[in-house]
């Protein structure tokens, strides 16, 4: 049984077919990363596998299970991790701290739980000078690792992230690819940056004419 599975979804917006008849799955633990032209409907697909877009048809199973009411889609959501492509979308606590602790404090977990979930976060993205300082005083590439590490801490099961190298300098790309790589949950990444397709070496889908087919390295440059 596939960890995530798709099942002839098809999606439409102001009238367009964006996503037609798609089928895709992901196993448990796989990493994936999706490419594609602007206006393919990549981040439309994200945003569908999270229940954000009403008018779809198909099927959608996450762990066995489909997702076909609100109710089923935001259970779900609690084991899924959403990186939005514009980190300004996403980030809307005070502060750098405040905002690692939400999602978890918001889940349930024991407050001692997500002390630790914190500080290993600012370590680990080296965020810890940052820890105090205001959200918009933050740099866009700040903003892009905070974006990242504050949804690992709420330990998803599966990572979705929408362009997550954008705005990244050479020391800090480095610093999540090697995160993305160590990571234990499944993930789908879209991204246009060649440059991350290469580091990561990941399995690649197309997304071409509303539906996904495996591409090799090569034709993510096309």
């Amino acid at each position: 049984m596939a960890f995530l599975a798709v099942r002839n979804l098809t999606v439409k917006r102001e009238g367009r077919t964006v996503l037609s008849e798609l089928n895709f799955k992901v196993d448990r633990g796989e990493k994936i990363l999706i490419v594609g032209e602007n206006g393919a409907g990549k981040t439309t697909f994200l945003e569908t596998l999270l229940g954000f877009v009403k008018a779809a048809t198909g099927e959608i199973l996450f762990k066995g299970k489909a997702l076909k009411e609100e109710e089923d889609f935001r259970e779900a959501r609690k084991k899924i991790g959403y990186v939005f492509q514009n980190p300004d979308d996403q980030l809307f606590s005070p502060t750098v701290e405040e905002e690692l602790a939400f999602a978890p404090l918001v889940l349930g977990f024991e407050r001692e739980k997500v002390k630790r979930l914190v500080e290993k976060y600012l370590k680990l993205f080296g965020l810890e000078k940052l820890r105090n300082k205001p959200i918009f005083k933050l740099s866009g590439g700040e903003k892009r690792l905070v974006s990242i590490a504050c949804v690992l801490t709420q330990e998803p099961e599966l990572l979705l992230l929408d362009e997550p190298t954008t705005g990244l300098d050479r020391e800090n790309f480095k610093k999540v690819t090697e995160i993305l790589r160590s990571v234990d949950c499944s993930v789908i990444t879209v991204t246009h940056d060649t440059k991350l397709i290469e580091t990561l070496n990941w399995k690649i889908y197309k997304l071409e004419k509303g539906r996904l087919r495996p591409a090799a390295h090569s034709l993510s440059r096309k």
